[in-house]
């Protein structure tokens, strides 16, 4: 089993300097008590805040303890009294933002090509968000730091460190490029400056890591960069586990967190998902999220394979929110009901789903989620496929089949690798530019060569019995222009059809796009022995415009290639299926989700109500392997099934926000 704990409180606590009487009203015994109703195993507390003051008796700082601390033991306080109670208390602390060390020490701050300050975050002042370059003398500040937190706190007593904020930055500081000259890179290069900044990250987590290890042997230690993607693998040693910090209204959305946990969980490491009680982003106090968001945000975590964490912060006179842990204790007493199916299980997946950011040029931080991964995602889930987000490095041979979406970058090895994967029986399905040399007009792994970019800005395709089988037979609008290709060795399984015209110089037809000329254009799908390729950024087009008709054809096309589904129900679109087998026992267990995410305001997604289903048929894929038992988690209720070939057949006769089945 995982040493992970799978029901975590993140406890922020940055409190300005010009707040009175911080933590007068904190009691241990309070504290704890609230703790064990809200059924919280684990809490991260903390040391540091990006303020820059401290929450504990520093030997090496105490003039950095916050000034208004009535609690200097604050910190001790919270380790002990919830050590005596099981709960693990993980030591927060902040690097790259620090308002004390921008206030006292500006030589120590990342600077842009103007010798500005960085700031992140683009928001103006006053704030915290000026960002640390590592490659000055913090470093030592920062080791110094983390020994008296070892020194004070005991190497006994701490369960692990989170260290948060450290972000690839286009620093111009003196420091690195010095170092940018050894390693033989351009410093007048911004494309060069955050790449080294990605290899200055890896080397600092590496030797704090090390630190660390050498003080507090087998600790947990994560560092935050608020996304992980194939740039986290580089520096996975210096990592215990993952965490990922994923808001859905604080900026990374309802996509986020199952893109990045569907990569995630194929990096070999325990995973944290991380949401948080906020009705909006952190540090939004005495608001609280709605409980339907809060149950769907941790019930799809255990779903998709990962612990779960909320985000909550400590008001400044140190007493917990009854209304906040509350609402965290309702969903965490049904976490806590069900989490033994869920700590040593393994996805199961149909389909491997090749991730854009792979291929990202370095640029500056963001969440990183391509909107064709984001259609993806959408879109699989919506037709209930069990499928990972993986790298061209990973394993395809796990999945039946490989997709990819739109704009993933051609190269030599994958191309063989593909071709090797397609030849001993693997499927493939490819979209618009992915895998296509634009120079190259030879025959290509789809049978077919390329031509160029559409002549059309938009145009159409026409269904027929193979693609967009449940479609009117008539023409279709692409909200995004395509490539021409000429098909050699494939076989045309659905044509383009050609407008009018495009809607440029004198030529224009009512308020969009001029409507079908009747004549064919290209071929838009071809299927070549095991490949399928579909000639629009289709995945891109269901994120922009979310065309049922683009799903359709993407149905339309996997069916053509795979066999057996893996999950198969008549529930509508919104029911999110996962399904997981234990690594011991060989059970499965298939979670089933159905909460609607609405934006009702301007400015976020949320989920307020909870609609039931009612009377949902499912089919399992059990292959030649036989069934004893369909049950209802936690309850342990018998589900009747029939057996059908290498299916079993089921109803549900009401799903109400998360159900789970354990099948034996």
């Amino acid at each position: 089993m995982s040493e992970l704990r799978y029901r975590q409180v993140h406890l922020d606590f940055h409190t300005s300097e010009y707040i009175p009487y911080v933590a007068n009203n904190f009691v241990a015994e309070e504290f704890v008590e609230t703790l064990k109703k809200a059924h919280v195993n684990s809490i991260t507390c903390f040391a540091r805040c990006h303020h820059g003051w401290l929450y504990y008796p520093s030997k090496n700082r105490p003039d950095l303890i916050h000034p208004n601390l009535e609690n200097k033991n604050l910190l001790l306080e919270q380790i002990e009294g919830c050590h005596k109670n099981n709960i693990k208390v993980p030591i927060y602390t902040t690097v790259q933002w620090d308002g004390y060390i921008s206030a006292h020490h500006p030589e120590w701050l990342s600077i842009d090509e103007n010798g500005e300050f960085i700031n992140s975050q683009k928001v103006p002042e006053p704030h915290f968000y000026y960002t640390i370059c590592l490659n000055s003398n913090y470093r030592q500040y920062f080791k110094d730091h983390l020994q008296d937190i070892i020194d004070v706190v005991k190497s006994e007593n701490i369960d692990g460190f989170f260290m948060d904020i450290l972000f690839k930055v286009d620093c111009n500081c003196e420091n690195c490029f010095k170092q940018m000259r050894l390693k033989g890179l351009n410093t007048e290069s911004k494309k060069d400056r955050i790449y080294y900044s990605t290899i200055m990250l890896d080397e600092f987590k590496e030797e704090i890591s090390d630190f660390i290890n050498s003080r507090v042997p087998n600790t947990g230690i994560f560092y935050n960069s608020s996304h992980v993607g194939p740039e986290s693998k580089k520096g996975l040693d210096s990592y215990t586990h993952l965490e990922l910090e994923s808001l859905p209204s604080g900026g990374w959305g309802y996509d986020h967190f199952p893109a990045t946990m569907r990569y995630s969980r194929g990096l070999g490491k325990d995973v944290i998902g991380m949401t948080g009680k906020f009705h909006t982003y952190w540090g939004d106090f005495h608001s609280l999220k709605n409980k339907a968001a809060l149950e769907f945000e941790c019930f799809n975590m255990l779903a998709l394979g990962a612990g779960c964490s909320i985000g909550d912060q400590l008001h400044p006179n140190g007493q917990l929110s009854n209304a906040a842990y509350e609402l965290i204790g309702s969903v965490y007493g049904k976490v806590k009901e069900v989490e033994k199916y869920c700590v040593n299980t393994k996805p199961l997946s149909e389909i491997g789903v090749l991730t854009p950011e792979e291929f990202y040029a370095p640029g500056d931080h963001n969440l990183g989620i391509h909107p064709s991964l984001i259609g993806a995602v959408r879109m699989l889930q919506e037709l209930s496929y069990q499928f990972d987000i993986i790298d061209s490095h990973m394993d395809f041979d796990k999945y039946k089949l490989i997709i990819l979406p739109d704009v993933i970058n051609y190269s030599p090895g994958l191309e063989q690798k593909l071709n090797n994967y397609a030849n001993n029986g693997g499927k493939v399905i490819g979209t618009y530019e992915s895998l296509i040399v634009k120079n190259n007009k030879e025959i290509n792994l789809y049978g077919n060569v390329y031509v160029g970019d559409s002549k059309y800005d938009r145009e159409f395709v026409l269904p027929n019995d193979v693609i967009g089988k449940d479609l009117y037979k008539e023409e279709y609008v692409m909200y995004l222009k395509g490539v021409e290709i000429k098909s050699v060795e494939s076989e045309v399984l659905m044509q383009t059809v050609k407008p009018y015209f495009n809607r440029e110089g004198r030529t224009f037809c009512s308020h969009q796009h001029a409507p079908s000329s009747k004549e064919y254009g290209y071929p838009a799908v071809t299927k070549h022995h095991n490949v399928i390729y579909l000639s629009h950024p289709i995945f891109k087009i269901y994120r922009k415009n979310c065309p049922t008709w683009c799903k359709f054809m993407m149905k339309d096309a996997i069916e053509n290639l795979l066999g057996d589904k893996l999950i198969q129900h008549n529930g509508p679109s919104t029911l999110l299926t996962s399904l997981n087998e234990d690594k011991e026992t060989r059970e499965k267990v298939l979670h089933v989700l159905h909460y609607i995410t609405e934006k009702r305001s301007e400015d976020i997604y949320t989920i307020e109500d909870i609609i039931p289903l009612h009377n949902t048929e499912f089919k399992v894929f059990t292959g030649d392997k036989k069934v004893r038992s369909v049950k209802k988690l936690p309850e342990l209720t018998e589900v009747n099934y029939s057996v059908e070939e290498h299916y079993i057949s089921f109803m549900i006769d009401k799903i109400e926000g998360h159900l789970m089945l354990l099948i034996d």
